[in-house]
């Protein structure tokens, strides 16, 4: 379009109009063109999105695998502990028992000895 010196304001308003439709009619058209392409990006962010959501479920679910893991192992742990301080209770209850029986047999023995040596003593007195 030749641009005059003798345009009027009405003459430069309607070219600046029909250039504001065309540039409008140029944009719809672009994204009428591009909305196939468009539909084909937000499909692949939604596949993207989907993989990236099972991928933390999986990482959250081998989190807990492994939380009740350990737990069970400590679990286990704490449970090997106290048998193993129950049995040193019970092996320290009957080191106690075999030795206090030990010292009864002997202050028997003693005894009994004692007894003997008195019925020696006696049977050559008398």
């Amino acid at each position: 379009m030749k641009n005059s010196r003798d345009n009027q304001l009405s003459d430069r308003r309607t070219a600046a109009a029909d250039a504001k439709a065309a540039l409008l009619n140029a944009y719809r058209a672009a994204q009428v063109a591009a909305e196939p392409e468009k539909a084909k990006r937000q499909a692949e962010r939604a596949a993207v999105a989907a993989a990236r959501e099972a991928r933390r479920l999986e990482r959250e679910q081998a989190k807990l695998e492994e939380k009740a893991r350990a737990e069970a192992e400590a679990v286990e742990r704490q449970a090997a502990a106290h048998a193993a301080a129950q049995e040193e209770a019970n092996a320290r209850e009957n080191a106690e028992k075999a030795r206090i029986a030990r010292v009864m047999e002997d202050e028997a023995a003693r005894k009994a000895a004692r007894d003997q040596r008195y019925a020696n003593r006696k049977a050559r007195q008398g």
